[in-house]
């Protein structure tokens, strides 16, 4: 009995402390939430909140003639938080009598699903209560405009628990064109071109707002006001000396020598002479797929330039009276024995006793080495004194990041050897980049002043110029006015008498410019490959010069066509063609029709009809072709116009270029295109090129001047 009474006291005292126990347990419950709940929410809040910058909006990047190069374009995020107070009210009542019209909505404005689907994705969420439920990524703004005019998200996020996280991404509208030049402002990966150059002016100042962090790592934005919020302030713009349409003439002749003549990269640049503006610059690369892409900046990477750096040498030679254009030279046929090395010209071409201007003409390897060692052989610093005064030891300072520093041998280091100086009087054993060599044929073009090649006009900030950016000399004169003229002479002389003869014959205009062949190193294997660069240099028009134009191309191994006159050169003639028809021509004075023949160059186009009736008007001569088409493209050819077809069919896009708005449009019109039209005048370029496939209801904008 005793036993059993032990025992059960035993229970009861256990029992009692579990109930003083529990006792205890529910009064710091009812305490905690009770007394101190509001403490610990308010805690537990902080835990969850966060201070998350806000990125600014930034800059736009401009070409000179107002085309969008790089801009910001908004992108949204969808969510919808289904533990909105607006969605639950009634029992979800709102929800419950918008779903089916807003699922149809959705599906209707995306496509990508049924509006069952849309339904049931949207029935899960609201059972599951998710607070941040994913319904849609990276929508467009246009979407996104659409959507808010749904049933249900049209009565704000209050009520329907829509959320729209809004991010910006970069967009590149002309896509090839100058990519390397504008460059990409790239999420996670390092900027390039100007949007690296120019970060700092585009990209604002950071702001910053609060966010609640939910399960998953999810961040809510906090709606409520907080006076330590921070708007962003937005990135500047950026007007560029970029105009696009001579962006795509420079792309479109270096795109077309480079796939002919399977070329591994090349570079094209045009300078205005002027100022120094830098009007078009193009970067291509071959890929593994043979196709060409804008994958480095080559016209900013120093390489061997070969024969256009003559003209440094020349300028040297002529300001130290160490030789006048009309001394002569002993080239002995194109080979020269000089320190246990031969110095070979590109061509075998049998010359011996010539003038300066000759060999200069002739890119006369022995002829420039032979000046540059009985000139500078004791002296060799006095000629590497005349490269510092050029500006060819030092990076040009294009506003661009990645330019590299060229490389010019002093003597004394362990790189000079008896052969150095004369192997760089036709530039080998050095090194610049295209930018160089555009800088110092601009400073001859420019009467001998040297200016700083640039890229960006203004800045810009809510339409407002902040900052304009003018032309910097560095160089007031590179030499003297007799110099120059001589210079002057001989790259004219090249285009008439020299390598680039055939180039420029029936060209209405001057061009005085210099051919450059070079071989180059292939890594390891050396020069076995027997790789070329080729390179003109030059301006135009030679009498009053509007514009600078450097070509480089690097050939694939054993290239059939290597020589700079018929690779480069090429693509200097196309761009220098275009160029002067639209921006040079139209300066020029204009005569009045005479019974002489006429030697310039021209081409028009036009209504087959019409086009005759003018030549009937005018009593001129022309030649036709066979079979006449409505529209002709008229050219002049040996002195006289000549009509040739252009061929219009429903599948492939014709060339308009030359044409009036009437015919443009009703060319347009009748292979089914919708049409835009920028300006007035005759086209000067079309959005679908010419040789493209074509199909009913495409829309082309035409832009005429």
């Amino acid at each position: 009995m005793d036993v059993k009474k032990d025992i059960l006291w035993r229970v009861y005292l256990c029992f009692i402390a579990m109930v003083l126990i529990c006792a205890v347990i529910f009064g710091k419950a009812f305490y905690i939430q009770q007394v101190q709940g509001q403490h610990w929410r308010s805690l537990g809040d902080t835990l969850h909140l966060r201070w998350e910058e806000v990125e600014a909006e930034r800059g736009t990047i401009f070409s000179e003639d107002g085309q969008m190069l790089s801009t910001s374009i908004p992108q949204f995020d969808i969510y919808i938080d289904f533990a909105a107070d607006g969605l639950r009210e009634k029992s979800g009542k709102r929800f419950r009598e918008n779903i089916d019209s807003l699922s149809l909505g959705l599906a209707a404005l995306f496509k990508d699903k049924s509006a069952d689907e849309y339904k049931r994705l949207l029935n899960k969420g609201y059972k599951e209560k998710s607070r941040y439920f994913s319904l849609k990524k990276k929508i467009s703004y246009r979407e996104y405009q659409k959507m808010l005019k749904l049933p249900l998200v049209r009565e704000g996020r209050n009520k329907s628990g829509f959320i729209a996280d809004v991010k910006s991404i970069r967009l590149n509208p002309y896509q090839m064109l100058a990519y390397r030049t504008i460059g990409l402002d790239r999420e996670n990966a390092q900027k390039i071109g100007l949007e690296q150059t120019y970060d700092a002016v585009l990209r604002g100042t950071t702001g910053k707002r609060m966010v609640r962090f939910i399960a998953g790592g999810v961040a809510i934005p906090v709606d409520e006001d907080d006076a330590n919020a921070i708007d962003p302030q937005n990135g500047k713009d950026i007007i560029t000396t970029l105009d696009m349409h001579m962006q795509e003439i420079t792309e479109n002749a270096l795109m077309k020598m480079m796939v002919g003549n399977e070329a591994v990269h090349g570079c094209a640049i045009v300078m205005e002479v002027k100022t120094g503006k830098i009007k078009a610059i193009a970067n291509l690369g071959r890929r593994p797929d043979g196709s060409y892409f804008e994958d480095f900046n080559y016209a900013l990477t120093p390489t061997e330039p070969g024969s256009t750096f003559k003209l440094a040498t020349l300028i040297a030679a002529l300001e130290d009276k160490k030789v006048n254009l009309n001394n002569t030279v002993n080239i002995e046929g194109g080979s020269w024995q000089y320190a246990g090395r031969t110095v070979w010209d590109s061509e075998q071409h049998g010359l011996y006793q010539v003038t300066v201007k000759k060999a200069f003409e002739e890119s006369s390897n022995v002829g420039m080495a032979k000046l540059v060692v009985n000139g500078y052989g004791n002296t060799p610093s006095q000629f590497i004194n005349h490269l510092k005064k050029l500006k060819l030891d030092e990076t040009t300072g294009v506003d661009l990041v990645g330019e590299r520093k060229p490389v010019i041998y002093k003597p004394g280091s362990k790189y000079w050897s008896a052969t150095t100086l004369p192997w760089m009087s036709f530039g080998y054993n050095l090194m610049v980049t295209p930018m160089h060599t555009a800088m110092l044929y601009n400073a001859v073009a420019n009467n001998g002043k040297m200016l700083k090649p640039y890229l960006v006009n203004t800045v810009v900030e809510k339409g407002k110029v902040v900052k304009q950016i003018e032309p910097v000399v560095v160089n007031e004169k590179i030499c003297s006015e007799e110099t120059l003229k001589q210079l002057n002479e001989c790259l004219r002389g090249v285009c008439t008498e020299g390598t680039a003869t055939s180039l420029f014959k029936k060209a209405p205009y001057t061009v005085a410019g210099k051919t450059g062949t070079a071989l180059v190193a292939d890594g390891n294997r050396g020069y076995a490959d027997k790789i070329y660069q080729s390179s003109f240099a030059g301006f135009f028009p030679a009498e009053n010069p509007q514009y600078t134009i450097v070509v480089v191309v690097k050939n694939k191994p054993h290239a059939a066509k290597f020589y700079g006159a018929a690779v480069a050169g090429p693509v200097f003639k196309e761009i220098s063609d275009r160029l002067y028809t639209l921006y040079v021509k139209q300066n020029d004075t204009y005569y009045t029709a005479t019974s002489q023949k006429d030697t310039g160059w021209f081409q028009y186009a036009g209504n087959t009809n019409e086009v005759k009736q003018v030549f009937s008007k005018l009593k001129m001569n022309y030649a036709t072709p066979a079979k006449e088409t409505d529209v002709v493209s008229v050219i002049s050819q040996n002195g006289k116009a000549a009509l040739y077809n252009i061929n219009v069919t429903q599948k492939q896009m014709p060339s308009l270029k030359g044409l009036a708005l009437k015919d443009a449009v009703a060319i347009c019109e009748n292979i089914g295109l919708k049409v835009a039209v920028n300006g007035r005048g005759k086209v000067i370029n079309q959005s679908v090129q010419a040789g493209s496939s074509i199909a009913k209801g495409q829309m082309i904008t035409i832009e005429f001047k």
